[in-house]
């Protein structure tokens, strides 16, 4: 159903971004030491990948290799196609600093001010625990690849700094770069369109091939992202050219519009009006002509564009399903999967599409706000499910019924089409205390609560910067820290003296809320599907 464009475009800009107890017993071990304990030698510094030397950073958390490159730069000729992987390299490759972020317009999250126009991009970002004894883990530690958020637009690998996750999960952890945008989406007659999905299978392939050389095992590796990430992860379960390269996923406020691609008809039809606009007209020339125009004209061209255009392209080899007929067909990769969303994911984006730019929602604007979100239909039964009365101020009520619309029945829903084949974790982030967000203002006059991105607060460093959290806040963290390393571990998600995270085959439609002690603490309920309305939304056009 069609958003007002301002809403929407909005809403996706924000999108960014964005341990049984045997497995627990030397996770925890280690979060308890010291954090500069087992700090690596020089040596250790130095690993040998496929492509050639690298050498890392330690500190108080571990180490650090960053700016790898899993592919060559995407320029010239190699433009919209698939990724090659790197060249070797001569000496010893610095990697003690970032790469370039891939090529995206500005935006207002920290380090996105200006306009990105690079293209050699496509680097990893490893991060290892403190060493143990002395080569007793090589090869030998559990992988999370994780894909971050961004509307398929912005963002980087670097937006999350994982290292203290790692130490406490006792993990290694791998953050990349894939191309956005027009880079990584367009589809044009003659190419695929699916780009970035491409590039995140060959990162997954070179974590295949060197992962072992930083300590850990390419044959526990999980696939893990939020929001766009999410939605990423999401995307490639459903596609074969990823099987085999991960042995379970993680998906973080992933499943909005139920993961739906763009069928190749409307892509290339998106495709060729794009082209259109940079002057290249002839159908059968036209990606060939887009390789010839600089990066930044063709960033420019983005601007103003639907939220919709940048998505993946179904009914190709690399994704011949849309992800939920993938998942109740069975045509999905069978891995264990842990899926699920926010209770507030709404907040961030009524903010952004009103108050952000100081007209605030009113309450006379409110139902055809409504009516142009979901139409009229939806819209006059959504305004007699949400109410005014039932909120603090009109821009809440939006956001509640905005969330549970893009976010929290669809996920609701992925995880029975999900457990059909094979195990699937379910949870809902729900602390209303959260701290805010590192790319969202610090003294609005609006309660985000539990909004969208809030949870990795609780797991990473946001745009490295950790969050001030109170002491039952640290409690939460550390509890949902051992709920993700748990299952990074290969066990069903849990945490000491709390709740199992419900699996769906045994426990279909129970979902693990996770809160502070002081807001009620970690709770199962099977209450979700009519907290969220989702009789309204499922049925909803």
């Amino acid at each position: 159903m069609p958003l007002p464009t301002r809403v929407l475009r909005r809403a996706r800009r924000i999108v960014l971004p964005l341990a049984v107890a045997a497995v627990l017993t030397p996770v925890l071990a280690h979060a308890a030491q010291p954090a500069g304990a087992g700090r690596p030698d020089g040596r250790a510094l130095l690993v040998r990948t496929e492509n050639g030397w690298v050498r890392g950073k330690a500190t108080a958390e571990g180490r650090q290799f960053l700016g790898i490159p899993y592919a060559q730069p995407p320029t010239g000729g190699l433009r919209w196609r698939a990724p090659q992987p790197a060249e070797k390299w001569k000496g010893v490759k610095d990697a003690t600093r970032y790469g370039n972020s891939c090529a995206q317009n500005a935006y207002w999250a920290p380090g996105y001010e200006k306009q990105h126009t690079t293209e050699d991009c496509l680097d990893v970002n490893v991060y290892t625990p403190p060493a143990g004894p002395a080569g007793r883990e090589r090869g030998t530690l559990p992988v999370m690849v994780w894909i971050h958020g961004g509307a398929n637009i912005g963002g980087a690998g670097r937006d999350i700094l994982p290292d203290t996750f790692a130490r406490r999960t006792h993990t290694v952890v791998v953050t990349l770069n894939y191309r956005l945008g027009a880079q990584g989406f367009l589809t044009l007659p003659g190419t695929t369109g699916n780009f970035a999905l491409l590039d995140q299978q060959q990162a997954l392939r070179w974590v295949g091939a060197n992962i072992g050389r930083f300590g850990g095992d390419r044959r526990r590796v999980t696939l893990a992202g939020e929001s766009a990430g999410g939605s990423a992860v999401c995307t490639q379960l459903a596609s074969s050219g990823s099987r085999g390269l991960y042995r379970a996923a993680i998906i973080q406020s992933g499943d909005f519009g139920d993961c739906t691609g763009a069928t190749r008809k409307k892509a290339v039809a998106d495709g060729l009006a794009f082209a259109a606009k940079l002057g290249c007209t002839e159908p059968a020339t036209a990606a060939d002509c887009l390789r010839a125009k600089p990066a930044k004209e063709i960033l420019d061209a983005q601007k103003g564009t639907g939220p919709d255009l940048w998505r993946y392209t179904v009914g190709g080899r690399e994704l011949p399903l849309q992800p939920a007929d993938a998942f109740t067909s069975g045509r999905a990769s069978h891995v264990p999967v842990m899926n699920g969303a926010n209770s507030k994911e709404g907040l961030v984006f009524a903010y952004d599409g009103f108050d952000r730019w100081g007209t605030p929602l009113t309450a006379d604007a409110y139902p055809k706000t409504l009516t142009a979100t979901f139409g009229k239909e939806t819209g006059t039964r959504a305004l007699a499910r949400y109410p005014l009365s039932a909120y603090d101020r009109p821009g809440y009520a939006y956001a509640a019924a905005f969330g549970d619309h893009l976010f929290a029945c669809p996920a609701l829903r992925t995880h029975p089409r999900l457990a059909g084949r094979g195990r699937v974790y379910a949870y809902e982030f729900a602390d209303r205390t959260s701290p805010l967000f590192a790319s969202l203002p610090q003294h609005a006059d609006f309660d985000f609560g539990a909004t969208h991105a809030a949870e990795l607060n609780y797991l990473f460093k946001p745009y490295a910067r950790s969050a001030h959290l109170n002491a039952g806040q640290r409690a939460l963290s550390a509890q949902m820290t051992a709920y993700w390393g748990s299952f990074l571990h290969g066990s069903a998600p849990h945490a000491t003296g709390q709740p199992t995270m419900p699996e769906q085959g045994s426990r279909p439609g129970r979902v693990l809320q996770l809160r502070t002690a002081a807001e009620g603490g970690n709770t199962t309920t099977a209450g979700l599907r009519a907290g969220h309305r989702c009789d309204l939304w499922d049925t909803a056009p």
